[in-house]
């Protein structure tokens, strides 16, 4: 493929900004995409080089730009495609300096994704590996034959990472999801625990199969010894490797549109008088008959399209466990919901689901830490006309787990929310949505709530003073460094203010209730 075919796609919508003959015909025998101010040694003779210029600023000087194409040349590019998206065009010294380089430029408008840019590029070279020339390729050709004939035939993962490194010896080598699942592995490699294989995911040695994929749905080839193989070889590796990916990406693509429409009749108001309806979407999802089912809600930024993709991830964790993964009609934006089916019941106080997904989320967050995942669990249903009140507890567990106070160094935890762990009164009332919760503070506590009045603010510390320590005038005063007559008094002066009686147990919950809410 020639940097001018990329020009006559109109599915990518490429703008030539310079180039001419000599570099329009040039041969493209890979992709790398980088945001680095200097790329050099990340890049390949031949390479195109895909850019979105989150490393270059209106205040930069001219020798940056320079720097940056000046690198592209001595490492042999064949083409750069700059991301309009950063900066709302391509710098026009960034074209200048491609034109005194002689490197060609071409812009890559918003609607175009740097994915489409690289599957188009490596379908049409993997397209029919079998007839193509084998001079530009670190792979020989007849294992490119090969590995093309096992790609179409849909071949499973192990056997396609085992035939691609087996003219190497077949040394050990992984192929692992983001947060460290094993999806292949090589006869020679052994069992990698989750937690040693999320740390190679972020190692040097390390190749992201699909750079463009969500944080969350990357999958990496790692070796962990080392072979003295050319990177251009194990970069082509990794691109046949990113075929089988995106086709399971299809597929899962193809899946959540299933779970979208469970999920909608879960929803309905009426869900439990179609139980056949129901039954018939369970199994479209491959998860009939594989009751209790827990559902899970989980909430990203509001921009972000990797939401479904983190939680997808992070249910393939669990074990013996089917699931489906959609989004709701009435979601807000950001927004992924799953049902799981556990197969099995369990007698333990402790949801295994709940308990395997906690442990995980730390490592789930820090794949894109810039984006805080907030989820929310149910407790089991026990049939699947129950799933809607389950649907019901995951959001309202949702909503605490984005509520909840950060506890300090353990925050990343505190991001996921089960029912079970909603055992207190201030964790229930965190579920409440914050219009709610503040509509209350302010109607329970009435005159009190304006805590701009110094007075009341010295009211309500009181207040709560008082009710932790379970209404003991002694040790109020106490903790307060006041005479205890002077408690009395307060606590007069709040009960006239709100209306309640401190000596009932039920005005002492509603007045605690909203000393939590506000």
């Amino acid at each position: 493929m020639h940097v001018e075919d990329l020009l006559r796609l109109e599915s990518l919508d490429l703008t030539l900004l310079w180039g001419d003959r000599p570099q329009l015909t040039r041969e493209i025998t890979g992709v790398t995409a980088t945001d680095l101010e200097d790329p050099g040694r990340f890049l390949q003779r031949g390479e195109l080089v895909l850019s979105g210029l989150v490393w270059w600023a209106p205040a930069d000087d001219e020798a940056k730009a320079e720097r940056f194409v000046a690198a592209l040349e001595e490492a042999g590019a064949v083409a750069l495609l700059a991301g309009e998206e950063t900066h709302g065009g391509v710098p026009e010294v960034l074209v200048e300096a491609c034109r005194r380089h002689g490197i060609a430029i071409l812009s890559v408008p918003v609607h175009t994704s740097f994915r489409a840019v690289t599957d188009t590029v490596y379908l049409r070279q993997w397209g029919d590996l079998s007839r193509r020339p084998a001079a530009p390729y670190a792979l020989p050709e007849n294992v490119r034959a090969e590995l093309s004939r096992l790609l179409a035939d849909g071949t499973d993962p192990d056997t396609l990472l085992t035939r691609s490194v087996a003219h190497l010896g077949t040394p050990p080598a992984y192929v692992l999801s983001a947060t460290g699942r094993t999806i292949a592995r090589t006869p020679t490699a052994p069992p990698l625990p989750v937690r040693r294989a999320a740390e190679a995911v972020t190692a040097t040695t390390t190749l992201s199969v699909d750079p463009d994929a969500s944080a969350y749905a990357q999958w990496h080839l790692h070796l962990p010894e080392p072979v003295g193989t050319p990177p251009r070889m194990l970069h082509e590796i990794a691109e046949v490797l990113a075929q089988h990916r995106r086709a399971t990406l299809r597929r899962e693509t193809t899946a959540r549109g299933r779970a979208t429409d469970l999920l909608a009749l879960i929803d309905t108001p009426s869900s439990a008088a179609a139980p056949a309806a129901l039954g018939r979407a369970l199994e479209a999802c491959g998860v009939a008959d594989q009751d209790p089912y827990t559902v899970i809600t989980v909430k990203g930024a509001a921009d972000n399209d990797g939401t479904v993709d983190a939680l997808t991830e992070a249910l393939h964790h669990l074990t013996d466990c089917g699931f489906a993964v959609g989004r709701l009609p009435t979601a807000e934006p950001g927004e992924a919901t799953a049902v799981i089916g556990t197969r099995t019941r369990t007698d333990s106080r402790t949801d295994p689901i709940a308990t395997t997904l906690k442990n995980l989320w730390p490592t789930l967050q820090s794949r894109n830490a810039k984006v805080p995942l907030h989820g929310g669990i149910s407790t089991p249903a026990a049939t699947p006309q129950t799933l809607k009140g389950a649907l019901t507890q995951a959001r309202y567990a949702l909503t605490a787990a984005s509520s909840r106070r950060a506890p300090g160094t353990e925050a990343p935890t505190s991001n996921l929310a089960a029912i079970e762990d909603l055992t207190t009164l201030d964790a229930l009332l965190t579920g409440i949505p914050a219009d709610v919760r503040t509509a209350f503070g302010i109607h329970a506590l009435g005159p009190l709530a304006d805590d701009t009045n110094p007075s009341h603010r010295m009211l309500l510390e009181t207040l709560d003073v008082f009710l932790t320590h379970n209404g003991s005038w002694a040790r109020t005063a106490e903790a307060l460094h006041l005479h205890v007559n002077t408690v009395h008094y307060r606590i007069q002066r709040v009960e006239m203010l709100t209306g309640r009686d401190l000596a009932r147990l039920d005005h002492k919950l509603d007045l605690k209730a909203a000393l939590l809410c506000r």
